[in-house]
Formats: structure tokens, sequence, C-alpha cells
């Protein structure tokens, strides 16, 4: 079983997977910014770890992260302001890189974005601005000697999660349930064959467990 820490911890899709990790064996330690969010970390079976990423030095986040052997960044700044949208999307994996070499860690699962995320409706700067972030971040993290994963899901909703996903390298674009992401996040973290791969999410058919064992063989 791993040590993982996760970036965004409390976040929609960062709590769900922190809880499922825990019943799956691992030892969680979750980054969160304010102080009263600790207790329900720590009910959920995750070691709390206050910090903000866009205030922290990739050597502090080093620190918040020691013990770990895996990180997550699921981190994101939910339309609260160009600047922050640079600092926490676009910046925040770069000093997750850093952190992971400062610790030798190898392994990195970053969540991002669908890249025809919002195609079909009129689109504002501030969401053109996150994409370009997105899309930054995914070429640092592509770009890194880590055994990485990119998980792009489509538009997050926050319906019933399901045991099963469309899932691959390329797909058409949908929309996925937050909790089914952290599913499919918990299941590839459970299977480190699949490295170094850009996987596309949306609900659809196939069991989650076949979905990360077809991209295994593959």
């Amino acid at each position: 079983m791993a040590n993982i820490f996760i970036i965004g911890a409390t976040g929609g899709v960062g709590s769900k997977l922190g809880r499922l990790l825990v019943r799956s064996g691992h030892s969680v330690i979750g980054l969160h910014r304010k102080p009263d969010q600790a207790a329900g970390l720590a009910d959920d079976g995750v070691s709390p770890a206050q910090g903000d990423i866009i205030e922290m030095t990739p050597e502090q986040l080093a620190q918040a992260a020691q013990g770990a052997d895996v990180m997550v960044f699921t981190a994101g700044a939910a339309g609260s302001g160009l600047d922050r949208t640079t600092a926490i999307d676009g910046d925040g994996p770069a000093k997750a890189i850093e952190a992971a070499r400062l610790l030798g860690i190898t392994r990195l699962y970053l969540v991002s974005a669908f890249p025809e995320a919002g195609r079909q409706r009129e689109r504002s700067d501030g969401f053109e601005h996150y994409m370009a972030e997105k899309k930054r971040a995914d070429v640092a993290v592509a770009t890194s000697e880590l055994e990485w994963v990119i998980l792009r899901p489509g538009t997050l909703t926050d319906a019933e999660g399901q045991d099963t996903v469309t899932m691959g390298p390329a797909i058409l674009y949908g929309s996925i349930a937050r909790e089914t992401v952290a599913r499919a996040l918990c299941a590839l973290i459970n299977q480190p064959s699949v490295c170094r791969e850009i996987i596309e999410l949306t609900d659809g058919p196939t069991p989650i467990d076949e979905a990360v064992a077809a991209l295994r063989q593959g």
C-alpha cells in the first residue's frame, strides 16, 4: 500500500478520493487551506497538512508531503479569478513536480480538463484562461521525468457516482460525476503499471476495473 499526498484534498474530487484511498488500505495526507477543514479530513482517516498552494514554495510543499511516495494534484481555482487560476491550475502542478523531485517521489497524478469542455457554449475570457492554464500544467507534467498520469474528466456533476465509465486516450466529450472521477482515479493509483498516459474520462458503460485493465494491456 502507498502513502499518498493529495493537493486539493477538500475539493469535490479530492475529498471523495481521500476516503476511497483510505478504504483501500492506503495512508493519505491531505493538503488543506483552512484550519477548520482539518477535522473533516481526520474524520475520513486522512492526515491533515495545512498550507495554501498559492503561497507555498516547492520546499514547503515537500515538507507537507513528508513520507509520501505518491502525489495527486486535484486542486483548482473554481472560477475565483484569473490570478488564482494562474497560481493554482497553472503554477500549482509545476510546484508539485519540484516537490516530488525533492522527496524522490516518482508517481504523480494530475486531474486536468477535457479539451472540448465548454466548446458548445459562449465562452468567457476567464474560461479560456482556465483552459490555457490547464494545458500549461499538462505540458509541465508530461515533459517531466516522473511516472505521471494526466486524467481529463468531462464536465463534472454532483450526480451519484457510478462504477462504470468511458475511458481512453481520445473519447467523445461528455459529463461525469465527481464521485465517479474519484473512483476511476483510485483504480488508476491501484494499478501503477498504467503510467505516462493522458486519459480522457466520461460516464459510460465499461466497469472501471475493466477500463483500467485495458489501459494496462495497451
